[in-house]
Order: C-alpha cells, then sequence, then structure tokens
C-alpha cells in the first residue's frame, strides 16, 4: 500500500493497560437511511505503541498500516494534546482511611485509662442507710402521681365527647340528629 494512500484517524484513547498497545475510539455521526436521524457512531482501533506513551484520555492521530498482530492495524503518529487526570493511589487512601480510624480507637483508649486511674485512687464516701431509704421512696412517690396523671387524663378523654359541641353548626346537627333519633324510636313504638 502505497504511504500517502493510508488512512489517518483522530481520536481519544479509552484504554492503554497493555504493552505496546493502545485502544483509540472514534466517534462520528451518520444520518439514518430511512428516517433521516443522525446517529452517533463509535469505532475502536487497536493501535501500536512501541513506547507506551499513551494514556487514557489523549487525544492522538492514529495512521493505518500494514497488520502488526491478530488485531493491530492502525500505528501512533502523535499525540495531539494529553488529558489532565488526577493521580491518586488506591494505597494513599487507605492509609488515611486507617489514621482516621487509629486516632478516635486512640482517644478512646486514653479516656478508658483515664477513668481507670480515677476510680483507684477515688474511694467512694460511706452513706448513712436512712438516705438509702429516702431514695428508694421518691420514685414510689412518682410513680403514684404518674398514675393519678394518666387515670385523670383518661377521664377527661371521656369527657370530652361530649363537649365535642362547640361551635353552633355542630350543636344543630347534633340537635337535629338526636331529634331524628327519637322520632325513629317514636314510630317503631307505634
Amino acid at each position: 500500500m502505497a504511504k500517502e494512500m493510508r488512512k489517518v484517524r483522530t481520536g481519544a484513547v479509552v484504554r492503554a493497560g497493555m504493552e505496546q498497545t493502545a485502544v483509540v475510539e472514534m466517534v462520528w455521526k451518520q444520518r439514518h437511511r430511512l428516517y433521516r436521524k443522525p446517529m452517533r457512531r463509535v469505532t475502536r482501533f487497536y493501535v501500536h505503541d512501541p513506547l507506551n506513551q499513551c494514556r487514557v484520555g489523549d487525544m492522538v492521530r492514529i495512521q493505518e498500516t500494514r497488520p502488526i498482530s491478530k488485531t493491530k492495524r492502525w500505528r501512533l503518529l502523535e499525540i495531539l494534546h494529553r488529558r489532565q487526570v488526577a493521580e491518586v493511589q488506591p494505597i494513599e487512601l487507605e492509609t488515611d482511611i486507617d489514621a482516621a480510624i487509629a486516632e478516635p480507637a486512640a482517644e478512646t483508649e486514653t479516656v478508658a485509662d483515664a477513668a481507670a486511674e480515677t476510680d483507684t485512687v477515688v474511694e467512694p464516701a460511706a452513706e448513712e442507710p436512712v438516705s438509702e431509704v429516702a431514695v428508694v421512696e421518691e420514685p414510689a412517690a412518682e410513680i403514684e402521681s404518674v398514675a393519678d396523671v394518666v387515670d385523670s387524663a383518661a377521664e377527661e378523654t371521656v369527657a370530652e365527647p361530649a363537649a365535642v359541641a362547640d361551635t353552633p353548626a355542630m350543636a344543630e346537627t347534633e340537635a337535629a340528629t338526636e331529634s331524628a333519633v327519637a322520632e325513629a324510636g317514636e314510630e317503631k313504638d307505634a
């Protein structure tokens, strides 16, 4: 094949993990034959990269060449521009997380050590048994008062349905309902 007639394409590198090979993707639009709507077409080329200089995201120019391997039929001409990618290693992230986890664990250990030291140094003072009995009786008194509150609340809820008719319109509807019930009762008796 004549060197002047070789095809030249421009595309983006989508994979560069192989030895001396990169995968370049070229996207173009083609009109549908029947519906005339533009369709997005994608073609992937396996490109020979002898110096392993391609990285993912780079825009490159490639040229058709003789078969180099089973799938490689293109070679790298030049890298048009490189994509700026942040270089973050997974190991760095793991060490940051491990350090963050280790700090709170160390704080809890120091708090536990300080509490253990204060327990051994400070001895509890002896209390009189009378004060303990008074402490025990107070919660029982509170429980009785809570029971009284619950009973009074239950009585209030029972009393509330009679006092539902606060507005004049509600009083009229209740009176009409009661009179209708009374009339129905009289008709049954007759």
